[in-house]
């Protein structure tokens, strides 16, 4: 498809992009055709890889780490923040040491699947604070939610709430017992190869 639509543009056929410029936005991964909204170069892919390492680094040091100045090196930061490949900064606190010795995965089936029913939910999800992560999933679970809580007793309330909540059919939960891997950072490297 992507020689086609390039054969295409090459012999100024309409395509539904207007030149060459659009098409090179684009690319193959693995057959199939990704829309890319801004080509990042390895500078790029630098800064924004030091920024995930360290969130409070100096500009100064962060030109120096990626190899640039540190005029062009804040205003490709700041370019990065207008497009919203950086969506902001912020601490990674220990929940344990802050008293959240629980943490629980919860599997959440609803009863409709009606468009306004699913957002009606998030909306539910968003206003609650052991709620710190929510996904939709397709297949037979509708929402998986990442929760904390300073006890079982706490969070036995929070389940109690949440399947009281509209449409809510049926929610399982598990325990975490042990974490043996968290990476909040996007796997950059594997972007560069």
């Amino acid at each position: 498809m992507a020689q086609r639509t390039r054969n295409k543009i090459a012999q100024g056929e309409e395509t539904g992009l207007k030149s060459y410029r659009q098409i090179r936005s684009l690319f193959k991964f693995q057959g199939t055709l990704i829309h890319v909204s801004k080509n990042l170069d390895e500078i790029d892919l630098k800064i924004l890889s030091e920024i995930q390492a360290d969130g409070r680094i100096t500009n100064v040091e962060l030109a120096k780490r990626v190899g640039i100045s540190p005029p062009p090196c804040l205003r490709r930061v700041r370019t990065l923040e207008e497009e919203g490949y950086i969506q902001g900064y912020r601490g990674l606190l220990d929940p344990r040491k802050l008293g959240f010795d629980v943490t629980v995965f919860a599997s959440v089936h609803l009863s409709s699947q009606a468009e306004a029913d699913l957002r009606a939910f998030e909306a539910f999800v968003r206003k609650e604070p052991l709620v710190r992560e929510c996904w939709m999933l397709s297949g037979e679970v509708d929402f998986i939610l990442k929760c904390v809580a300073p006890d079982m007793a706490t969070f036995q309330g929070f389940v109690t709430h949440l399947t009281a909540a509209p449409h809510v059919r049926n929610v399982r939960t598990s325990l975490v017992l042990h974490n043996s891997k968290y990476e909040a950072a996007v796997p950059l490297e594997v972007k560069a190869r």
